[in-house]
């Protein structure tokens, strides 16, 4: 008898406790009332109600008999995969889609109209860049003309492409002097992704040009060699796909890792070599 109580306490710890019915209900009910997202009056544009989009939100929809909502997803934005559109109710619910504009101006539209009020329904939109889930509840006679988005995060990586875009599209410095840019510098070294493409001086600064594909994060400490070949590690800032140093030397290298692995590019001064010349 002892024994078949101790495999019963075993097998109880093994196996974690199921929660009942009524418990699963409640925290799945939670877990929708927190990710309904309701209309506010503070993001209306006209009669269009523009959520900001959030993965897994539940975008509440309020409409009426006889009215069309539209639903306006991202320009460029494309329904995907077999039936994208799918509602619970398909019986007292009207649902279709057409499309506005062209090219990277082409936008789908989603519209949807119950046949009766004090119904409800659920819709998911699959698409190209998300999936939209929404809450279609009809009213007798409130209902929303429009609804549309904002992305928050394609919007930031649009400010931070146009903000890097703007970067490299400046001047590398100001106050330069085109006529007295010296070239004369040997490159030499291990063959790395971030060898530099050409390095030059204004006779005050140095620069040192890398390809397209460099990122700030990426470029590799850079150090001033003295006589013995002791090392020096320089500031410098970069601008670009450029590294500015605010001084002249004879010698330096741009090290990458340490020890036997260590990368390294040589850059030397080279006099012979004439000014204005890359």
């Amino acid at each position: 008898m002892t024994r078949f109580i101790f495999l019963v306490t075993a097998a109880a710890l093994a196996f974690p406790a199921v929660a009942a019915p009524s418990d699963v209900k409640m925290q799945v009910g939670r877990a929708n009332d927190a990710a309904r997202v309701q209309p506010d009056r503070a993001t209306f544009l006209n009669a269009i109600q523009k959520y900001a989009w959030a993965d897994g939100a539940l975008f509440q929809i309020y409409t009426a008999p006889g009215q069309v909502t539209d639903i306006a997803l991202q320009e460029g934005e494309e329904l995907v995969g077999p039936g994208p559109v799918a509602a619970g109710d398909t019986v007292r619910w009207i649902i279709g889609d057409t499309l506005s504009g062209a090219g990277v101006s082409r936008r789908v539209h989603i519209l949807v109209k119950p046949t009766r009020p004090d119904i409800m329904t659920n819709l998911v939109i699959n698409t190209n860049r998300r999936t939209y889930h929404l809450e279609l509840r009809a009213t007798p006679a409130t209902y929303m003309a429009a609804v549309s988005w904002s992305y928050p995060a394609d919007e930031l990586i649009a400010l931070r492409a146009a903000e890097t875009e703007r970067e490299r599209a400046a001047p590398v410095a100001g106050g330069i002097d085109f006529a007295a840019l010296n070239f004369g510098y040997r490159i030499s070294g291990d063959k790395v992704p971030w060898r530099p493409l050409r390095i030059f001086d204004d006779g005050r600064q140095l620069f040192v040009e890398f390809g397209d594909g460099i990122a700030e994060g990426d470029m590799p400490p850079l150090f001033v060699l003295g006589d013995k070949d002791g090392a020096e590690l320089v500031n410098y800032r970069v601008r670009g796909r450029f590294l500015i140093v605010d001084r002249l030397f004879e010698r330096a290298e741009l090290r990458l890792g340490s020890g036997r692995g260590a990368k390294k590019i040589r850059i030397e001064r080279d006099d012979k070599r004439r000014r204005g010349r890359s």
